[in-house]
């Protein structure tokens, strides 16, 4: 298993999709558990089974489908991932992220993100959007950092800063066209854990008291690899299920629930993304 890769590798990667498309991206979509589907509204599509690109892993997780869309939405050119790489996986952080390393090399500067999250927050509700304002890289602290090993200066400072990961611009963005579009954005902090497994009451507690508002396994390294490479970052969490505080509570959070909330997500979710699109298409 491949845990590092050199710049030709990513350049070698971003090479093919030049060769591929005839669109030219400058914003990166990537598509969280049962969000896939706006990829289906990309138009003048170019599709690319990720087993086709250079050095890309394969998803192997129900909702994602596991291919790039590149072409136009909301008047904006776009990259999407349709389906991301895990940690709990078995793939390294260098693999989980290289996606958006390559995205940097192809010109994107605008990195989006979406993920299926529990609530933490006592206030939210499942079928809530959380526009992530921060986010506590748990998997990162531990050892499992994407920025381990060389450094590379074409993408950015061996020593990033990390107190404005997800960019004030877009957040006031997605602010407004949630607003216009009378969507109640919620707000909040997120945490990254390893995976697979749901959290224990215990570790419902512990986190909640971190601070934390919602909780996934993934995007946290994804949008400190951007952040890394100086791209503009954005991201969404839906709250799919309320992360369980008690031992002996008898309900139990499972992947289904999951897939079955994003459905209910997807509607108010993709007139968001639609919205932001739309506005930095006109350069907003």
């Amino acid at each position: 298993m491949a845990n590092h890769f050199s710049l030709s590798n990513y350049d070698e990667a971003a090479d093919y999709l030049r060769a591929h498309t005839h669109h030219r991206p400058t914003i990166g979509l990537i598509l969280g558990s049962g969000l896939s589907g706006l990829a289906a509204r990309i138009e003048d599509a170019t599709v690319i089974p990720y087993a086709d690109i250079p050095f890309f892993p394969v998803s192997t997780v129900a909702g994602h489908a596991g291919r790039l869309v590149i072409g136009t939405l909301a008047g904006a050119t776009v990259c999407a991932m349709q389906g991301r790489f895990h940690y709990y996986e078995g793939y390294s952080m260098q693999q989980v992220t290289l996606p958006v390393r390559v995205m940097q090399r192809l010109g994107i500067d605008t990195l989006i993100v979406t993920n299926a999250a529990g609530g933490l927050n006592p206030s939210f509700a499942v079928g809530d959007i959380m526009l992530i304002d921060d986010h506590i890289n748990l998997v990162g602290m531990a050892g499992a950092n994407p920025l381990l090993g060389a450094n590379l200066e074409e993408f950015g400072p061996r020593f990033p800063a990390a107190n404005r990961v997800y960019t004030r611009r877009l957040r006031q963005v997605a602010e407004e066209v949630a607003r216009d579009a009378a969507i109640n954005l919620r707000h909040g902090v997120y945490i990254q854990l390893a995976g697979p497994n749901f959290e224990t009451a215990a570790e419902v507690r512990m986190l909640r008291a971190w601070g934390a508002d919602a909780v996934g396994m993934s995007t946290v390294a994804e949008t400190m690899v951007a952040h890394h490479a100086g791209m503009n970052v954005l991201g969404f969490s839906t709250i799919t299920n309320v992360a369980i505080d008690e031992l002996d509570a008898e309900g139990q959070p499972t992947h289904d629930e999951v897939m079955d909330a994003g459905k209910i997500i997807v509607p108010r979710l993709t007139e968001l993304l639609l919205g932001v699109m739309q506005r930095l298409g006109q350069g907003a």
